[in-house]
């Protein structure tokens, strides 16, 4: 009997013209939201930090909307045991993930750093560009993408569109190097080449880190007037979007001109600056476990507030109880699912134009 009712279904799908993933694939994003449990769109909300053991089990239970991958997790794997672990990832989420790395070049390489995925470490900007202009930049990023591509990996949290021109700046050698016009440039030849390769960009870190302090050890102020960033800082953003990328991540920083309180990350003001430049993306938080969050929310709280100030996706490692507490606050009044399913649609929808996940047309 069994054997006679896959019989049955193998001809239907046959005689349908689909494949058994096309069955009953929704039509439009919001008709999938639909479909979803409360927690699981949640859960999409949320990029996670790969966890070194259980990965596979934490995505089967929560379906993440991704994971972030760091150097430890290549350091003592090939390119065919990173892709089978990738490819088991998605195989056990229910809706497919963001699998996103750090791989700028230079300083920033989670990948290349390894003689098994590369002979050498993928370069900075700045030395590309020495070495051969806008055209070097381009073919980097070229081959950049088709190797993270081949591994799984669907994202890279680049280009840095952070002006900085002074050596001494903490982000300067993770930057381009030079004023905001030439960066702008940099940043469009890199978003235009990844969006051709179907790699999804993250512009980072907005509003503009400039010469401020490593918010990873302490959160750093920044007192520049409001017309630094418009005139100067805002233009790779403004480039980057315009190009076609499809998340913007925010910085820790406290952007006085704009909010005096809150680090950008959690500052509503910031974040409807951001969506002024034109940007309809996905905005995502840089890490919430850093010191710079921790100074002015508790754990349990940064994710709330990070989904009040207007995030889409929130970055951490401590989910369990980060997605604990916006479920709570969702059932609370604090925030409503209208605000959560705005989000999740987003995702979803970069998700499909990246080719990740689709619905049927």
């Amino acid at each position: 009997m069994k054997k006679m009712f896959l019989i049955i279904l193998v001809l239907a799908v046959l005689l349908s013209g689909c494949t058994a993933g096309e069955i009953n694939r929704p039509v439009t994003a919001e008709e999938y939201i639909d479909s979803m449990t409360f927690s699981e769109k949640v859960a999409q909300m949320f990029i996670v930090h790969c966890p070194p053991s259980g990965a596979q089990d934490a995505v089967n239970e929560y379906h993440f909307g991704g994971y972030l991958l760091f150097a430890n997790h290549f350091k003592d794997e090939t390119p065919e045991s990173i892709k089978e672990k990738i490819a088991l990832y998605q195989e056990f989420s229910k809706t497919p993930m963001f699998i996103a790395v750090d791989e700028e070049g230079g300083i920033v390489t989670r990948v290349s750093r390894y003689p098994s995925f590369r002979s050498k470490r993928f370069a900075s900007p700045q030395d590309l560009y020495n070495e051969g202009g806008m055209e070097r930049i381009a073919a980097d990023t070229k081959e950049k993408s088709e190797l993270l591509l081949s591994l799984g990996i669907n994202v890279n949290f680049a280009p840095v569109c952070d002006v900085a021109t002074s050596p001494d700046a903490f982000i300067y050698s993770r930057t381009f190097g030079e004023d905001a016009a030439h960066t702008a440039e940099y940043v469009k030849t890199v978003v235009t080449q990844m969006k051709s390769s179907k790699i999804g960009s993250c512009l980072k870190h907005f509003p503009g880190y400039g010469d401020n302090a490593d918010t990873h050890i302490g959160y750093a102020i920044d007192d520049r007037p409001y017309e630094s960033f418009t005139e100067n800082d805002f233009l790779p953003f403004t480039a980057g979007i315009d190009a076609g990328a499809g998340m913007v991540m925010v910085s820790h920083n406290i952007v006085k001109c704009m909010d005096d309180n809150m680090p950008a990350s959690l500052s509503e003001k910031v974040h409807e600056e951001l969506r002024g430049l034109g940007f309809e993306g996905i905005i995502i938080t840089d890490d919430l476990t850093m010191d710079a969050i921790k100074e002015f929310t508790g754990d349990e709280s940064a994710a709330v507030a990070a989904v009040k100030a207007g995030n889409d996706m929130l970055c951490c490692s401590n989910y369990e109880e980060q997605i604990d507490a916006v479920i709570k606050a969702v059932e609370n009044g604090e925030i409503s699912e209208e605000r959560i399913n705005e989000s999740v649609k987003r995702i979803l929808q970069y998700k499909e134009e990246l080719g990740i996940f689709g619905f049927e047309n």
